[in-house]
């Protein structure tokens, strides 16, 4: 059976536009265009089947590609029922992967196919949010009996394999390729800060000069986004429940308060915890009239959408990934993407290079745990140091810089706790 009777997706006559876009983005992978290179000729994944489930546009579909060239038999899903773009599913099942998934389909029917993805046994999965690992753990692990195990792409999934791990119910190794330099220093600081202004500054149209913004949570995707809105020319607030962060994000020159009282001020709120109800019911009844709210977090639970729903009069769609909600005393209160991550589901994503880096992190990653997986056993283990700073030498070389290196003098000195003449 080919890859395109195999596959569900929306319209396969849009895969001219989506290998566009995926041309755009290899010509801006360096890194990962080397480890391209590296797995045609070594195909460490020959004959293995590797189910993935990250954002479905065009960086993701380029992954994908890259793992296939190191010899994979490659099953891809979405992360996001709202990042999903159709043209480059179908240009991936020309392209010989097959692709369960579609843009926009119902709670229901996203679930059926993150499931049907996994029907095949995979040996390998790539995973964002913890989702795969979810159905494999405790909904179907009969999918489960081929598998040495994979990587996991977002915070918000290391959270759940530890607690998975913690609890004995983890089956698996996974290597948390979040946790990594070259991750969360470069994609959650930088990616997540520009793309997050992409997608508020696309689907609004609105100054954001002059306005307040407040930034729910300073972990290293909150750094970037606050720091970005700096840039933009916005009064920055932060809100957190970590003392140390708080008094970093002082430091950084931002005003901290509690979330009740940043709601008051704030004219954009990006919330970034990882966390639930972060925004809540007591909040939205101090808001501003004309509050823009967005999520930058994995699930859409950041933002408490009943409890805005409760308040509300009536929900209006007023522009593209943009609601009204119309509360009962008259203020109008704005949710984009509905409450999704606002960067993929009102964007692109983040910037190719930068996911050049991330990326080349996940095929190497991969390639680790196929090769390690009896010695790792059912835990969380990071990216090894070596990796990261392969990835970063890899970033290095194709941007043209050098850096140095220690002498053998150097090397004695750090080693050695004696004094020297």
């Amino acid at each position: 059976m080919s890859t395109a009777d195999k596959s569900i997706v929306a319209d396969l006559s849009l895969a001219p536009e989506g290998h566009l876009k995926i041309d755009w983005v290899a010509a801006h992978m360096p890194v990962l265009n080397t480890i391209r290179e590296q797995f045609e000729k070594e195909q460490p994944f020959k004959g293995l089947k590797v189910t993935i489930a990250l954002h479905l546009e065009a960086k993701t579909a380029y992954l994908a590609k890259v793992v296939k060239a190191g010899g994979a038999d490659v099953t891809i899903t979405g992360s996001n029922p709202l990042s999903t773009q159709d043209d480059v599913c179908a240009a991936l099942v020309e392209d010989g992967i097959t692709v369960y998934a579609k843009y926009n389909p119902s709670p229901e029917e996203f679930k059926a196919l993150n499931v049907k993805a996994l029907e095949w046994k995979p040996d390998l999965i790539i995973d964002d949010g913890g989702d795969l690992a979810t159905i494999l753990n405790s909904e179907h692990p009969e999918f489960a009996e081929n598998l040495r195990g994979g990587a996991e792409e977002t915070t918000t999934g290391i959270i759940r394999l530890k607690a998975m791990e913690k609890d004995g119910s983890l089956r698996f190794p996974m290597v948390a390729v979040n946790d990594a330099y070259c991750k969360h220093l470069f994609d959650n600081r930088y990616g997540t800060g520009q793309s997050v202004w992409d997608g508020i500054n696309r689907t609004t149209n609105l100054m954001v000069a002059g306005k307040t913004v407040v930034v729910v949570g300073y972990g290293w995707c909150g750094k970037g986004v606050a720091m970005r809105a700096k840039g933009l020319g916005a009064n920055v607030v932060v809100t957190e429940i970590d003392a140390i962060k708080a008094v970093e994000a002082y430091m950084d020159g931002f005003a901290v308060m509690p979330m009740i009282e940043a709601a008051k001020v704030g004219e954009f709120f990006v919330t970034v915890t990882g966390n639930r109800d972060v925004i809540r019911g007591e909040h939205y009844e101090v808001m501003k009239d004309g509050a823009v709210i967005s999520n930058a977090g994995h699930f859409d639970v950041e933002a408490n959408k009943p409890e805005l729903a409760a308040l509300s009069s009536s929900v209006r769609t007023v522009r593209r990934n943009i609601e009204e909600y119309k509360l009962q005393d008259g203020r109008s209160i704005y949710l984009l993407a509905e409450g999704r991550l606002v960067n993929l589901a009102a964007g692109d994503g983040h910037p190719a290079e930068i996911m050049d880096m991330t990326f080349a992190l996940q095929a190497v990653a991969l390639r680790y745990v196929n090769e390690q997986y009896k010695s790792i056993g059912s835990k969380v283990v990071n990216v090894p140091y070596e990796l990261d700073e392969q990835v970063a030498r890899l970033k290095l070389q194709s941007l043209g810089f050098g850096i140095d290196t220690l002498t053998e003098e150097q090397k004695s000195y750090l080693d050695s706790w004696k004094e020297t003449e």
